[in-house]
C-alpha cells in the first residue's frame, strides 16, 4: 500500500514535469520568432489590434528610446495604472490604505490580497480593475526581457527599443491568445464563467447558502499564465469554482511555470545563443527539482500532531498530496502566489523550501519576465566572479562587464534582500507587526519572513494565519511591493543601456563560456550562496528550529 502511494504520486509529478520540459522550449522559441521576425508578427491574427492601439494612442512604433526614456515611459505608465486602479477601488468604497495596497499589489504583479474578492468586489471591478492589470503587469515584465535581449545584440547604440510597442505586442501576441485558450480549457472543466446572480444551494448542514459566481475562468487563466496569482475568490485555487477538477488543477500547475520557463528560451533565441538558454533553464530546473523533491518528501512524512499521518491538514484532499506539493513548490518558485492548499499548514521543511524559493530573488523560474531578468543579473555576477578567479576581464555574451554593470547588478540582487531583512526586523520588534501574527515562536517568524519576502519578491502568497489587512502590513507592504518591483527593473534597464552602448567583443581563449554545464553549476552555486549567506540565520531561527521542536513534540 505504501509503495502504491509513492508510485502513483511520483508518476503524477513525473508526467507533469515531462510535459513542461516538452512544451516550454517550443513556446519560448515561438514567442521569440514573433518578436524577431517582422513577417511572422505581420501574419498574426491580432495585428489589426496593434495598429488600432497605435492610432488611437498616437504611438510611433518606430521610435527608438534611450534607456532613460524607456525607463521613464515604464514608470509613468505603471504609476498611471496605480492611480486609476486606486481611484476605482476607492470610489467603490474601499478604505484609502487598502485601495492603495491593492492597486500597488496588482500593478506590480504581486497580487497580495488583503481582502476577499467575492465579498469585497463586484465582477465588473474584478474584470476592469484587477483583470486589466493581470495583463499589463505581466506585459511589463516581458518588455523588460525584450529590452535586455535587444541590448545584447546592439553595439554602440544609444537606443534600446520602444516600451509602448513591447508592451502592446506582449499583451496581444502572447498573453491574450494564451489566456483565451486557457479560459476555454478551464470552462470545459466546469470552472465558472457567468454573469448570473448568486446561486442558492443547500449545504451539507441543510442550510441555504448563496454562492457567488462571475467571470472566473477568464480571470484564472491570466492569473496563472501571467504569474499574477490573485484569485477571484478568497480561497484562491482551493475554491472549487476556480479549480473544479483534477484536470483543471493539472492545467493550472502547467500554467504556473509555462511562461516563466518559456521566456528563458525566448531570451536565448533573441541573443542568438540557444545553449545559453538551456544553461539558464537547466540551472532553474535543477533548483526547482531539488525543492520539489524536498517538499513532497516533507509533506509525506508522519506528523506527530496528526497521529503519524502525512501533513494533510490544510490540503484539499480532492487534489491530493502530489499536486498540492507540486503547487506549493511551483507557486513560490514562479512568483505566482496562487494556492490550492494552506501554506501555513505545511511542514516546517516545506515552508523552508518555499521561503528559499522566494528569498533568492524569485529566479527559480520566477515571474513572467522578472524571473529571466533576475536570472540574468545572477548570470552577470557569476561571470564576474569567474573572471576574478582566473584574473581576466569578464564578458557576458560578447559584452564586457564593467564596474558600473556589476554595481547595478548587485543592487538588483541584494537590494530586495536588504529590504526584506529590514522590514522583517521591524515587524518582529514592534507591537503593530507582532499583533498581526497568528502564531508565536519560530512559526511566527516564518510568517513574517514569508510575508515580506512575498511582497518584495512580488509573489503575493502568504501564510493564511497572518492578518494581511492590519495597518502595518498594508502600508509597509505597499512600499515593499513598489520598491521590490521597480527597484529591480530600473537597474536592469540601466544595464541594458550600458550593454547597448558597448561594442561587441569576439570570444577569445580567455572568455568564460556561458552556454555549458560549468556555467550552469556556477550559477546554481551563486544563487544558493546568496540565499544561504543572506538568510541563513533567519532560516535557522524560523522553519528549521520549528522542525526540531516539532520532532520534540512542541507546536506553535
Amino acid at each position: 500500500m505504501r509503495m502504491n502511494f509513492w508510485g502513483l504520486n511520483l508518476l503524477e509529478i513525473l508526467v507533469t514535469l515531462s510535459i513542461l520540459v516538452a512544451v516550454i522550449p517550443f513556446l519560448g522559441f515561438s514567442i521569440a520568432r514573433l518578436f524577431s521576425n517582422a513577417d511572422v508578427a505581420a501574419r498574426h491574427p491580432f495585428t489589426f489590434i496593434e495598429r488600432f492601439i497605435y492610432q488611437i494612442c498616437g504611438i510611433n512604433p518606430l521610435e527608438d528610446m534611450t534607456w532613460k526614456n524607456y525607463a521613464k515611459a515604464l514608470i509613468y505608465f505603471n504609476l498611471a495604472g496605480i492611480f486609476l486602479l486606486f481611484s476605482i477601488l476607492k470610489f467603490h468604497g474601499m478604505s484609502f490604505g487598502l485601495s492603495l495596497n491593492v492597486a500597488i499589489s496588482f500593478v506590480t504583479n504581486t497580487n497580495w490580497q488583503a481582502y476577499s474578492g467575492e465579498v469585497d468586489l463586484t465582477p465588473m471591478i474584478q474584470m476592469l480593475g484587477l483583470g486589466v492589470q493581470h495583463f499589463l503587469s505581466a506585459a511589463t515584465g516581458i518588455a523588460v526581457v525584450l529590452v535586455l535581449a535587444r541590448s545584447i545584440k546592439r553595439k554602440l547604440s544609444a537606443g534600446v527599443g520602444n516600451f509602448w510597442t513591447d508592451l502592446v505586442r506582449s499583451t496581444i501576441y502572447v498573453l491574450l491568445p494564451l489566456s483565451l485558450i486557457g479560459s476555454l480549457a478551464l470552462v470545459s472543466q466546469g470552472v465558472v464563467q457567468s454573469f448570473s446572480a448568486d446561486q442558492e444551494i443547500i449545504s451539507l448542514e441543510g442550510k441555504p447558502q448563496a454562492m457567488k459566481v462571475g467571470p472566473v475562468a477568464s480571470q484564472v487563466a491570466i492569473k496563472q499564465l501571467g504569474s499574477n496569482g490573485g484569485g477571484y475568490y478568497g480561497a484562491n485555487s482551493a475554491h472549487p469554482f476556480e479549480n473544479s477538477t483534477p484536470f483543471s488543477n493539472f492545467l493550472q500547475i502547467l500554467a504556473l511555470l509555462l511562461l516563466p520557463g518559456a521566456l528563458i528560451f525566448t531570451y536565448g533565441l533573441l541573443v542568438d545563443d540557444r545553449k545559453h538558454a538551456w544553461a539558464l533553464f537547466g540551472a532553474s530546473f535543477a533548483l526547482f527539482i531539488v525543492g520539489l523533491t524536498i517538499v513532497f518528501w516533507a509533506q509525506a512524512q508522519g506528523n506527530a500532531f496528526l497521529g503519524g499521518l502525512p501533513f494533510l491538514e490544510g490540503v484539499e484532499l480532492r487534489n491530493g498530496l502530489a499536486s498540492s506539493s507540486f503547487w506549493a513548490a511551483a507557486t513560490s518558485a514562479s512568483s505566482n502566489g496562487s494556492v490550492n492548499l494552506s501554506l501555513t499548514s505545511m511542514s516546517p521543511i516545506s515552508g523552508l523550501v518555499a521561503l528559499f524559493n522566494i528569498l533568492t530573488g524569485e529566479v527559480i523560474f520566477g515571474g513572467v519576465g522578472s524571473g529571466v531578468y533576475g536570472l540574468v543579473l545572477y548570470a552577470i555576477l557569476t561571470v564576474f566572479l569567474a573572471g576574478l578567479m582566473v584574473g581576466r576581464t569578464p564578458e557576458y555574451l560578447g559584452k564586457k562587464i564593467t564596474a558600473d554593470i556589476v554595481i547595478l547588478s548587485s543592487i538588483g540582487v541584494l537590494g530586495p534582500a536588504l529590504l526584506i531583512l529590514i522590514f522583517s526586523s521591524v515587524a518582529t520588534i514592534s507591537t503593530l507587526g507582532l499583533s498581526a501574527l497568528g502564531h508565536a515562536g519560530p512559526h511566527g517568524l516564518t510568517e513574517v519572513l514569508y510575508a515580506f519576502g512575498s511582497m518584495v519578491g512580488n509573489n503575493g502568497s502568504a501564510f493564511g494565519s497572518l492578518n494581511a489587512s492590519s495597518p502595518f502590513y498594508l502600508w509597509a507592504g505597499s512600499f515593499c511591493m513598489f520598491l521590490g518591483r521597480f527597484g529591480v527593473i530600473l537597474p536592469v534597464i540601466a544595464v541594458a543601456g550600458k550593454f547597448a552602448a558597448a561594442k561587441i567583443t569576439p570570444p577569445s581563449s580567455g572568455t568564460f563560456p556561458t552556454n555549458g554545464p560549468t556555467f550552469a553549476v556556477l550559477l546554481i552555486v551563486v544563487v544558493i550562496l546568496d540565499g544561504a549567506l543572506t538568510f541563513f540565520p533567519a532560516f535557522a531561527l524560523g522553519p528549521y528550529l520549528e522542525h526540531l521542536l516539532m520532532i520534540a513534540g512542541r507546536g506553535f
